[in-house]
This record gives structure tokens, C-alpha cells and sequence, in this order.
């Protein structure tokens, strides 16, 4: 599919999510309209997930067989993926300024995204210290591939196992969906919207990639 059709149907979708998310979806208990910012922190959180998933996956690939497209698509998705983790780190500090009066309190779930943020940011950085492509590539693809390994637990688990005044996740404990239905509709269509999004920077990033720009 063509980047331009890709991009008009995200625009239509985040048109879509943008009216659904001020005159829709109602206000959560206990968070009043601030739920809102919700639609966008989630999306770019996950997003950013996916990224770094795709990045190990493409460095496994190149490490398999080496290729500049594999290392393209690695090092670019992995560049994606730290810029999704700072927006998520800024919608949250916002978040947390909102409803706990500072933007940064070290709580579980800041700590370990801030900890997320340096281990790709070393990332990007090893890429910039290495010349000859050759090598800068199998190193990246190694990084990667040790740096996915931590994401689970620092996105998923051990935020989970210390008190956290971050909201209650949209599968709670015990491991049913805690959401009005307009909200689950409108948080699908997000997560939907911004993965569309990343899929088209990503393909452009990689063509700016190949080209040396």
C-alpha cells in the first residue's frame, strides 16, 4: 500500500479517535475528563513496545543473513520506538502533574521507563560511535536483541510488584477488561491509529535510511 493512502487513512482514523475522545467518551471515576489523556499516553506506549520488538526481530534477521534492509528496518524501528517511549514519558509526567501535582515522582511505572529510555538511548548512541557499517550493524543487532529482553519486565512486570499510584491498568488482576464499552471502543481504535502511524514512519524512515540521508 502506498505511504499517501496510508497516511489519508490514519489522518481519517485520528480525525476519528481526536472526536470520539472529547465529545464521546465519558468521564472515568476518580479521573474525571483528565481519562482522556489515557487515549493518547496507551497508544504511543504500546506502539513503543512493538517497535523495539521489531527492532530485535529485524537484527535477529540480519544477524541470520546479513542485509542492509534488515539493518535498516532494525536500527529505524528501534529509533521509532524511543521517540514513542519519550512521548509516553511526557503524557504521563503530564498526567502525574495533573492529578499528583508533580511531573516526576519516581514512581514504579517512571522509574522504569525512565531506565527504558537510556538503555535505547545507549542504543542509538553505539550506532553513532561505530563507522565501518559492517560492524555498527552486527553490533546494533546484538544490542537489540539483549536490550528487547528487559522491555517485558520493565514495561509489564516490575512495575507491577511494588505500589504504584499509577491508574489500574485496562486488563486488571484478575484478568478482565475494567473499561466502559465507548472507552474500550475508542482505546481500540487508538491503539489501531497509532500503530498505522508507526508503520508509515517506519517505511519512511527506512527509504531516508537506505539513502543515506
Amino acid at each position: 500500500m502506498r505511504d499517501s493512502y496510508l497516511w489519508g487513512l490514519a489522518a481519517l482514523l485520528t480525525a476519528g479517535v481526536i472526536y470520539a475522545v472529547f465529545f464521546i467518551v465519558p468521564e472515568a471515576m476518580g479521573l474525571g475528563p483528565l481519562v482522556r489523556i489515557a487515549f493518547f499516553h496507551i497508544p504511543v506506549a504500546w506502539v513503543a513496545v512493538i517497535a523495539f520488538f521489531v527492532a530485535a526481530f529485524y537484527g535477529a534477521r540480519y544477524l541470520r543473513s546479513p542485509s542492509p534492509r534488515a539493518d535498516a528496518l532494525s536500527a529505524c524501528s528501534a529509533r521509532l520506538g524511543l521517540v514513542f517511549t519519550v512521548l509516553a514519558t511526557a503524557s504521563g509526567s503530564i498526567f502525574s502533574k495533573l492529578t499528583w501535582g508533580a511531573y516526576w515522582n519516581w514512581d514504579p511505572r517512571q522509574t522504569t521507563i525512565f531506565v527504558l529510555l537510556l538503555i535505547y538511548g545507549a542504543y542509538l548512541t553505539l550506532r553513532s560511535a561505530i563507522q565501518d557499517e559492517a560492524r555498527r550493524a552486527r553490533v546494533s543487532a546484538i544490542y537489540s536483541l539483549f536490550s528487547v529482553l528487559t522491555v517485558p519486565f520493565l514495561v509489564f512486570i516490575i512495575p507491577r510488584l511494588y505500589f504504584s499510584l499509577h491508574p489500574t491498568p485496562v486488563v486488571n488482576a484478575r484478568g478482565s477488561v475494567d473499561m466502559d464499552a465507548v472507552m474500550l471502543y475508542t482505546l481500540i481504535a487508538a491503539l489501531i491509529d497509532a500503530t498505522l502511524i508507526y508503520i508509515t514512519l517506519l517505511r519512511r524512515s527506512v527509504r531516508a535510511h537506505r539513502e543515506g540521508f
